[in-house]
Order: C-alpha cells, then structure tokens, then sequence
C-alpha cells in the first residue's frame, strides 16, 4: 500500500504572479471621452446591422410631409407651395423629436437583456453607456433632418436665409432633441418594457406636436388653445427654427429654445444616471 506525502509548496511572489498573469505592461484606462465615443459607435453598428430600424428615420418623415403637403395644403393656405413655405421646419422639428423616443426604447432593451449588467463590469466611466447611446442617437437625428430638407427642397421649399440657415435650423433641432432624449432614457428605465416606453413616448409627444404651429397659424385657433400653443416648447423651437432658414432669426427666440434645452438636460440626466446607478 502505497502513501502520498504532502510537500510543502513554496509561497509565489507577487512579482512572480504578476509575471505569470500579464506578459506586458497594463494598457492605460481608458478616457470618458473615448469610452463615450465608444458606445456612441456601438449604436452605428446596430444600424449597419440592422438597417430596418432606419424605416422610421428615413420613411416616416417622407410620408408626413408629402400627405400633409398635399392633402391640406389647399384647405389651409390656398396652395401646397405656401404650405410647404410655413410646414417644412415644423415637419423637421417632428421627424427629430419623434425619433428623440428610440433613446428610451433602446436603453430600454438593453436594461431587459442584461446587456448593462455587462457593461457595468468594465473599468469604464460608469455613464458612459449611456451618455454614449444619446451621442450616437444625435447622428439618427441629423439622418432624420436630412431627408425632411433635402425632401423640402426638391418640392419647391425656399431657403431664403442659404445654407447657414438651413445648417442652423437643423442643429437647433438636434440640440433640443438630445435634450429631450433624456426624458425618454429616464422613461426607459422607469418602465418595464421597450413596447412600453415607445408607447408612452409617442403618447406624450403626440399632444405636444399637434398643439403646436407645426401645422397652422396660432391666431386661427379659439383663444384658449391659442394660449396652450404660445406656452409649448415645442412652437418655441418651430419658431426659431421658421426664423434661421427663412434668414430672419430672432436671437430671443433662439436663446429660448436654448435655455429650454439646457434645463431639460439639467433635470433629467442626473435623474437618469441616478436611477441607472440604482439598478446595479
């Protein structure tokens, strides 16, 4: 019968270990920038892999603006080419802030598949998934803007104040809508479902786009709206959006939409990343 005798096994430096794990020298942590950028190229390449979730950036606002065009332009303004004159920037501040939703509809999924749990192990910046997410959602907005424009040109829409104006109008909408997709990520971590958050999106905008001057004059309307119309954000950035592309900007409206903005992110991306911080 044969017996096995312990030996003592010498104690391993920490040198020795750290040898054994890493054959090179530790690679520096990453910056918040480049770790935002990061997450924010994560969202390209879901576009590039799944590009029918383009169908509502490049469709929808093609369908919006020839119906309405089309369809009202006669009973509204005599004639769609003036109609088109007053609703193109209001089409482009809807095409914009509709797609803001997909920014809670996407944190959203990734919260329900444990796709965040991921990426909270990483030695990252911890907001960066998020901050990163809302960076890349601002590329669907220019996308979205782009074809309103380009759209608007072909049928007839005249720039009057050039391209700086038109360039103005578009990153006023996109500023304003990367605001708003902090209301919509807050919502995505809120509710419990992607299904959820996009219909309580939509149900949240819809009152605010059409209680607006997107589609008509404000002094048509019964007085009482006519007040609910003068207070809504939104006719605050169509107003300043109808002044920098018709090359008459008022720089108080400007610096409005502005400040509006600036709250709207004030408020709600501290809440956002306090109640991502939670979910861990």
């Amino acid at each position: 019968m044969s017996t096995v005798t312990d030996i003592p096994s010498a104690p391993v430096s920490e040198e020795a270990l750290n040898a054994a794990l890493a054959s090179g020298q530790r690679p520096p942590r990453p910056s918040a920038a480049s770790v935002c950028l990061t997450f924010g190229w994560r969202g390209m390449l879901k576009i590039k892999h799944v590009p029918e979730q383009l169908i509502d950036v490049t469709l929808t606002p093609v369908l919006f603006l020839v119906m309405f065009t089309y369809l009202f332009g006669g009973a509204v303004a005599g004639s769609t080419d003036d109609y088109l004159q007053f609703l193109l920037p209001g089409m482009l501040v809807q095409s914009v802030l509709f797609t803001a939703v997909y920014s809670g509809v996407t944190l959203n999924t990734d919260m329900t598949k444990g796709v965040v749990d991921r990426f909270r192990s990483l030695p990252v910046w911890r907001p960066a998934p998020l901050v990163g997410a809302v960076l890349g959602d601002a590329v669907r907005y220019g996308l979205a803007a782009t074809v309103v424009v380009v759209l608007g040109l072909i049928l007839g829409f005249e720039a009057k104040g050039g391209v700086v104006g038109v360039v103005a109008g578009v990153l006023l909408v996109v500023a304003f809508a990367f605001a708003l997709s902090w209301v919509f990520t807050t919502v995505g971590l809120v509710l419990r479902s992607p299904s959820a958050v996009m219909n309580s999106g939509f149900m949240a905008l819809f009152p605010l786009i059409f209680l607006s001057n997107i589609f008509v004059d404000p002094s048509t309307l019964p007085s009482v709206l006519e007040t609910v119309v003068g207070v809504n954000p939104v006719s605050h950035l169509v107003t300043a959006v109808r002044g920098v592309m018709a090359g008459a900007a008022s720089a108080g409206d400007i610096g409005l939409v502005l400040a509006e903005a600036v709250a709207l992110t004030a408020v709600f991306a501290p809440v956002t990343a306090r109640l991502y911080g939670a979910k861990g």
